[in-house]
């Protein structure tokens, strides 16, 4: 899932945590994961919010209450209380993609 979708159930697809006191070493990691992760999934999409999604299109499961194949995603995202962080905190240069997701989505989460 592309994490700024904040879809209804979200926080319970969450794989691992990290928590941080200070602003700029949850940064410092966040792009520590971002390059690990772009190395073994081809396709990303990332927003200045610190949020990323990544992908691999060949990488699909079938929902059976679709009845269709969906993309599978790994994303990461820097988050303050569980939000998105506060604008003065985005990072212009975070906004980049070198693709386009396949947008089916299960029609049971929205």
């Amino acid at each position: 899932m592309e994490p700024w979708w904040f879809l209804e159930g979200w926080q319970e697809d969450i794989i691992s945590t990290k928590e941080f006191e200070n602003f700029y070493d949850a940064l410092k990691y966040y792009k520590k994961l971002w390059f690990a992760m772009e190395e073994t999934l081809p396709s990303y999409i990332s927003r200045s919010s610190v949020m990323t999604a990544f992908w691999d299109q060949e990488d699909k499961h079938w929902c059976e209450e679709c009845d269709e194949y969906l993309q599978v995603y790994q994303s990461i995202a820097l988050l303050d209380d569980w939000q998105e962080i506060p604008e003065e905190k985005y990072r212009p240069g975070y906004e980049k993609r070198n693709d386009l997701p396949n947008h089916a989505h299960c029609k049971i989460k929205r």
